[in-house]
């Protein structure tokens, strides 16, 4: 007996079809294989089968006897255990059990290096594929989100294949088989991508190219460009230019020539993971001998060489995130900053996409541990990695480089090198003594030679004789020591003060400020500092110090007040940028009181943005040496940008160990925590922070803060259906706003109101409570808001058949959210655009807008537009006739509603896959969309509840019973 579920469900004995009934039985038979010789009681098959209708156990053993029947003369069986029924049968007759098991040996073939069985095992898998998994049975009737559909592994599977005879040197059959698939699906773009690869490892670059340009051609067609990794793949037939992040490379590296060697020939071997890890002391040369070791590979990864420094052990300076660190990489690879996801897993995915097909190499400098670098590991066999760290690594790391300090002679060649060969002549046995104190350490040999050019007249035994006096000090710090001993008062302060700088460096005004000097005796002093190396600069006017001087330089405390003078300066600072940055949320700001003689001022948007955004880690570092007061004001300005950037998980990690000592400064934290979590689909506990903010605010007997809290309180209801709630607590708000004329207020307040009474099909009042809320945006200039409120006025007006007046409308958010770059607000406005057409029956323009708005919509992760734009494809490809596609989209929109819990997206979802599943005969399927709509409309109080339930009765087929 052979059954088959990746495709149409199907059972076969001897060659013959087995019949398998109608479909309840067939959904019966499908648990039954998903927990293939284990047993399943009545009662689990009934609440799968039929989760709202509990009796029907009844009918369970009517239908087993009926398989029992199919199944006879068969070596299939089901017995009756006494937990339940068992359907015993050979595993390996079950496709989809037997597609893992042939996957899991290709995997182990591969670990054997046994390449070619791995090939053969993997094309065995591909072919038991005859369609979509169980694309005849409806998922929600045989264990809903608890059955986990292969689609992906099958599509992992095709990928593996392809690389695998790639790498292999099966080219051509790789070549061959995509040329065929990409005239299937011209536009497909993993089709295109191997076939590139196929290509261009058979030295057919001009193919390649050609293949790359049919792709895009045919992608135009749908309004869509080729991605990254096409994009990369182009690049690389034509040999252009990578992007590379590499700092510069020292001129005439010494030493380190067997390790120089090993990471040269992990780069060249075949491991499944390929990278180094290079571990040492601080002040030993990974960094030094990891960027030698890039320059020296560029040829081998002509597609992008790119570094990252993870503070991993930076003093004073919290070790970059993951997320921060995918974020940093995926700009080195030219994503643009709307298109970066939010969370971890989303970027990581984003990340290996773009590395895939390509060759590419990443320093991952200073990392804290093994777990901070796993996501941030290319997995493209092509890829290779270079860690620094002062851990040693994992065991799954490829090659593992311990730095000791450098062999004598190599010590001694540096200093030569460093100090010019004039001073060192004949003064080999001095250069040895000399090196041996600094510990054989490159960075301390580097500082005692940069010690000995700015003093022309030392010779080096005084040079030695300044070190010696250092006492006991450690021996890799002794040149650091002297140095240190040769500046003055002042040059001592500022350089102890670096060791205590919270952020990787600092540019020359904040230097100012924290040293408590003007800006030319501040630039004086570090320009000397750089001189002798105890200070670097890593743009113009910025400054670092490397972290095994810091550590020298953090040994003594700092001056209490250069801390707060360096807060004080960042906070008037970040406050008057973003004032000018985002001048619409200049109300809800916190005040901010301090002062700074420093501080900058700004008058053009793109400035102040500018240096937000070179600040940012310093700000954030910032937060987490601060005090209660200046912490929280810092992280409630930042929250604007991080919220502009859909990076909400980032900032939440960032203000986690805020504590703000007074209700102000909790009313303002938790009420950013509130919007934070309900972006991202959080509403229950958006709305519990929401609500304590409003606690706060009203024993401030703070106006604006209320009416600010109450609108969260009322978004996140809305979201959880609660929409009388959201109403009242909107009307709340208004009436705030209203006392403090605040505009913007009043407009966001009425624009919600106008969308809840949208939801309870009141559109005439609905269209004036946006027409008023425009207004007020109008006048009080704020282009994103009105944005939004023409895209929502416009939707009402499609509701009254007002198709030309809500083009308009959506248009113009349209033009404004191009002028603002908001491709959130643009998507939301295509999307609205196509549905207009399509009610107007102009299809093909509304699927031409649908396909912008999807592209629009790439990469962002805000889950209220994704549902969106499912809803709204669902119905035009519904109105098309295409029904699956239809479905497909409805049953997207009710995994989203799944995910946040949003029953209004759910009622679309339900009554959308309801009539989609009518209109394809599948009426038994259809009936528990068709409950679980009249039942979400019922609570949501909506006027459709009664217009489902009419349009049921009225149906003669299944989807009329109850």
């Amino acid at each position: 007996m052979e059954f088959r579920m990746l495709g149409p469900l199907e059972a076969w004995h001897d060659h013959t079809a087995v019949p398998l009934g109608d479909q309840q039985q067939r959904f019966i038979l499908v648990v039954l294989l998903l927990n293939a010789n284990k047993p399943v009681s009545p009662e689990r098959i009934t609440e799968i089968v039929w989760p709202d209708n509990p009796e029907r156990r009844t009918l369970v053993r009517g239908y087993i006897n009926k398989l029992r029947k199919a199944f006879d003369g068969t070596d299939a069986e089901i017995e009756r255990t006494p937990t339940g029924y068992l359907l015993r049968v050979d595993e390996e007759q079950i496709d989809s059990i037997r597609f893992d098991r042939l996957r899991a040996g290709a995997t182990r073939a591969q670990q054997d290096n046994d390449q070619r069985r791995a090939v053969d095992l993997l094309r065995e898998a591909v072919a038991l594929w005859r369609g979509e998994f169980l694309e005849d049975i409806n998922i929600d009737r045989i264990g809903g989100t608890e059955v986990i559909p292969p689609d992906e592994a099958h599509l992992d599977a095709l990928g593996d294949l392809a690389e695998l005879e790639l790498h292999t040197g099966d080219h051509r059959s790789a070549r061959d088989r995509m040329r065929r698939a990409v005239r299937i699906d011209p536009a497909h773009q993993k089709y295109a991508e191997l076939l590139m690869r196929a290509l261009i490892a058979g030295g057919d670059r001009v193919g390649a190219i050609k293949a790359f340009d049919a792709a895009s051609g045919a992608l135009a067609e749908l309004g869509l460009e080729p991605g990254t990794v096409l994009r990369n793949l182009a690049e690389r037939a034509r040999r252009g230019e990578p992007a590379s992040s590499l700092p510069s490379r020292p001129g005439g590296f010494t030493g380190r020539s067997e390790e120089l060697a090993v990471i040269e020939a992990a780069a060249a071997g075949s491991d499944e993971r390929r990278a180094v890890w290079i571990s040492g002391a601080p002040g030993v040369g990974k960094t030094g001998l990891a960027v030698e070791a890039a320059h020296r590979l560029r040829h081998r990864f002509p597609d992008g060489q790119l570094l990252v420094r993870l503070g991993g052990f930076t003093p004073n300076v919290t070790p970059l995130s993951v997320s921060e660190a995918l974020t940093q990489l995926l700009t080195e690879l030219g994503v643009p900053a709307e298109q970066i996801p939010d969370t971890v897993g989303r970027k990581a995915t984003l990340y290996q996409t773009h590395l895939y097909g390509t060759k590419t190499l990443v320093v991952l400098d200073n990392a804290a541990s093994p777990e901070q670098i796993r996501p941030l590991l290319p997995e493209a066999r092509d890829c290779f990695a270079v860690v620094t760290s002062r851990r040693l690594g994992e065991p799954d790391i490829s090659e593992h480089v311990r730095l000791a300090p450098m062999p004598a002679a190599e010590a001694s060649a540096l200093f030569q090198r460093l100090t010019g060969p004039s001073r060192v002549r004949g003064r080999s046995a001095d250069v040895a003594g000399l090196v041996k104190r600094c510990g054989y350490m490159p960075v301390s040999i580097t500082v005692a030679a940069a010690l000995l050019r700015k003093h022309d007249r030392w010779s080096l035994e005084y040079l030695l004789g300044q070190m010696d006096d250092t006492g006991t000090w450690r021996e890799d710090g002794a040149a650091i020591h002297a140095s240190y001993r040769q500046l003055d008062a002042q040059q001592q302060r500022v350089f102890r003060l670096f060791g205590h700088l919270p952020g990787p460096d600092v540019d020359i005004v904040g230097a100012a400020a924290f040293i408590g000097r003007d800006v030319a005796g501040t630039r004086k002093l570090l320009h000397e500092l750089h001189e002798v190396c105890l200070l670097e600069e890593v743009a113009p006017e910025r400054y670092q110090v490397l972290d095994s001087i810091k550590e020298f330089a953090a040994l003594e405390p700092p001056a209490a007040d250069a801390l707060e003078r360096l807060l004080d300066f960042y906070l008037v600072t970040l406050a008057d940028a973003v004032r000018v940055a985002y001048p619409f949320d200049r109300s809800a700001l916190p005040t901010v009181e301090r002062e700074s003689p420093q501080a900058v001022r700004f008058t053009q948007e793109n400035e102040a943005l500018a240096w937000i955004i070179a600040e940012r880690d310093n700000l954030m570092a910032a937060i987490g040496h601060a005090d209660p007061d200046h912490a929280w004001r810092l992280a409630s300005l930042l929250w604007r940008h991080f919220n502009t950037a859909n990076r909400f998980d980032d900032w939440i990690d960032a203000v986690s160990s805020v504590r703000p000592e007074d209700d102000y400064g909790r009313a303002h934290v938790l009420y950013r925590r509130s919007i934070a979590n309900d972006r991202l689909g959080r509403h229950a506990e958006a709305l519990d922070l929401a609500e304590q903010a409003l606690a706060n605010w009203t024993r401030r007997g703070d106006v604006p803060g209320e009416a600010a809290a109450l609108c969260a309180i009322a978004v996140s209801a809305m979201q959880l259906g609660a929409h009388d709630k959201a109403a009242k607590h909107f009307e709340a708000a208004l009436t705030k706003y209203q006392q403090c004329g605040d505009l913007r207020g009043q407009a966001h307040a009425l624009s919600s109101l106008g969308y809840i009474n949208e939801q309870h099909g009141r559109y005439d009042i609905a269209v004036r409570q946006h027409q008023a809320a425009v207004g007020f945006l109008r006048e009080c200039g704020h282009l994103q808001g009105l944005a939004h409120v023409l895209n929502n006025l416009g939707a009402n007006e499609q509701y009254l058949g007002m198709l030309d007046e809500a083009i308009t409308h959506h248009l113009e958010a349209h033009d404004i959210a191009v002028e603002l770059g908001d491709n959130c607000v643009m998507a939301y406005a295509l999307t609205n655009i196509a549905d207009a057409h399509r009610l107007a029956g102009r299809l093909t323009e509304a699927v031409h807008h649908h396909d912008l708005a999807d592209r629009a919509a790439a990469g962002l992760t805000d889950v209220e537009l994704q549902a969106s734009l499912f809803r709204d494809r669902a119905a035009t490809e519904k109105d098309r006739g295409d029904l699956g596609a239809a479905l497909r989209l409805y049953q997207s929109l009710l995994d989203v509603a799944a995910g946040n819990g949003n029953r209004t997206h759910e009622s679309y979802g339900q009554i959308g896959a309801a009539r989609t599943l009518h209109a394809m005969d599948r009426h038994a399927q259809a009936v528990a969309h068709w409950d679980a709509a009249e039942e979400v409309l019922r609570d949501l109080d909506q006027p459709e509840a009664d217009e489902v339930r009419r349009e049921r009765a009225a149906l003669t087929c299944a989807c009329g019973q109850r």
